[in-house]
């Protein structure tokens, strides 16, 4: 076992959350020494430097935004936690909109690119469930755009980077339970070391890795729930997980213009099948729903358009294939146009969406109007639309809702443990708006490294550490960890993906304490 040293504050992570707690930490105290540790190569690994939507959205409240005035923050908050079924901490939706604006600010002057009308008034649009347009973007490339803010402020400071490097264990006082340390996996050589610090900030993101159709990247594995578990802390809202649909091939969420561009929806064997699933309802109405599920995504049940999840699921369970058809127009739409209710559908969803909507031939050239930056990015990775290639869907776990429990000061119930972003639970409930997800990397990423850094000014850090208990772990016993991974991760795809059943669950559930019983091996891995 090998020594690091110590630190004041260690962040755990390498995304969003985790780089801007660092750089709270640092602009709270420059004296103290802060690390960073990530499984990979920072801004190459995670989820804010690899994700990308047709247009990501970063929710902002300012003055001038949606019913205007200093206080519609109100709005703002509510909207987090009526969409999220009041089953998460109010205070933290205050938090998160009251906020906003202060987070938008400082990653404009990073050198984040938002796009701006015309006027100079920042570009914003409604997304699921929100009752204004709060949500700003950059285009495809949001979160990326974020990281490499982020990261360019983080290389001016003194903040130590550690990359390639696996938290493995959260070290505590035997006498007070707080935080004195951590054990480090090198993923390079497999070597164990410690590292004392006073204060720890989870920022590991969400555990997309469970599931085996997820957009998360390979290093998104839970993490930082498995640590605050096994140290005490109080985990919450685990059970609300985000699932949208997303292209199998390039992880792209196909959300918002991907839908209100009005493609085919096929499976391979070119059928349109949302009519038998939607029975009774006319082409207008299904092409409707279809429009609507660009601000209904990921899937809500509280939203008619679940359905259009549902028959993509059944059809998969079918073992049949499922794309998204830009090439021509769907079965019925030059007559849903001429129906009287679909003006009023267009205006009920607002957006840049209305420009030439009657006068183009396609949904591609919908899309094109609407979101060309989308195409070019696909066809970067092999998805060339304007050659007639489909675009396969399927739902793919998008967000983890719930996680470590924290306070509005992004404490966990283990004194000097603090949890940011998708590692943390409270914020969110059974739902999130969209937009929200970014914002709340940066939100309670700077209060968790201002809360860390007080804490270490108040406490001093630990040069003793206890005894670590991960021999017994790593001892070969049991199946091997690659075989028990890809069961969990198929079981979890057919028992706890858009269609849940009592039934299912039961036998998920017998599945994994069979495996848990039979013990996991550490070869292999």
């Amino acid at each position: 076992m090998m020594t690091m040293g110590s630190y004041d504050v260690l962040v755990i992570g390498g995304g969003g959350a985790a780089l801007r707690a660092a750089l709270a930490a640092y602009e709270t105290d420059p004296s103290l020494k802060i690390g960073l540790v990530t499984k990979g190569r920072l801004g190459a690994s995670g989820v804010t430097a690899t994700a990308c939507s047709d247009r990501m959205a970063f929710h902002v409240t300012l003055a001038e935004t949606e019913p205007g005035g200093p206080d519609n923050w109100h709005y703002h908050a509510d909207d987090i936690f009526r969409i999220g079924g009041y089953v998460s901490d109010g205070d933290l939706a205050q938090v998160l909109a009251r906020n906003s604006a202060q987070a938008f600010s400082y990653l404009e002057r990073a050198g984040v690119p938002w796009v701006r009308k015309e006027s100079g008034a920042l570009d914003q649009f409604v997304t699921d469930g929100s009752r204004y347009a709060r949500a700003c973007y950059t285009g495809p490339y949001t979160a990326n755009h974020i990281e490499e803010a982020l990261l360019k402020r983080l290389h001016q400071t003194s903040v130590i980077v550690i990359e390639n490097s696996m938290a493995a264990e959260l070290l505590l006082d035997p006498a007070a339970g707080a935080i004195v340390g951590v054990t480090l996996l090198s993923q390079a050589t497999g070597q164990l070391s410690t590292i004392a610090c006073c204060s720890v900030i989870l920022a590991t993101g969400g555990a997309g890795q469970i599931f085996a159709t997820s957009v998360f990247p390979p290093d998104c594995t839970g993490d930082g729930y498995a640590l605050a578990y096994r140290a005490g802390a109080e985990l919450v809202n685990l059970e609300f997980i985000q699932i949208g649909l997303c292209s199998t091939r390039t992880n792209l969420a196909c959300s918002g213009s991907m839908l209100r561009a009005l493609p085919r929806l096929v499976n391979d064997k070119g059928v349109e099948f949302l009519t038998d699933y939607l029975s009774g309802a006319s082409q207008t109405q299904i092409l409707q729903t279809l429009y609507a599920k660009g601000a209904s995504w990921p899937v809500s049940y509280n939203d008619p358009s679940h359905i259009i999840d549902i028959a993509v699921s059944r059809e998969r369970s079918r073992g049949r294939r499922v794309f998204l058809d830009y090439r021509a127009n769907p079965q019925g739409f030059t007559d849903s146009l001429a129906d009287s209710s679909w003006g009023a559908t267009l205006h009920k969803m607002g957006g840049t969406e209305q420009v030439n909507w009657a006068v183009v031939s396609s949904p591609l050239e919908r899309l094109q109007a609407i979101n060309q930056p989308t195409i070019l990015w696909l066809k970067q990775r092999g998805v060339d639309l304007a050659a007639g290639d489909l675009i396969e869907i399927a739902p793919a776990a998008q967000h983890f809702q719930g996680g470590v429990k924290i306070n509005a000061w992004a404490e966990t119930t283990v004194p000097g443990l603090y949890a940011a972003g998708e590692a943390a639970g409270g914020q969110h409930g059974a739902n999130r708006p969209g937009g929200n997800a970014l914002l709340d990397c940066q939100v309670f990423g700077r209060i968790a490294g201002e809360s860390a850094a007080q804490h270490c000014r108040e406490c001093g850090r630990s040069s003793i550490l206890p005894r670590h208990s991960l021999q017994q772990l790593l001892r070969p016993a049991g199946a091997p960890a690659e075989d028990i991974r890809e069961q969990v991760r198929a079981l979890m795809d057919d028992a706890c993906s858009v269609i849940r059943t009592e039934e299912q669950l039961r036998v998920a559930l017998r599945a994994i304490k069979r495996m848990r019983k039979q013990g996991v091996s550490a070869c292999g891995t």
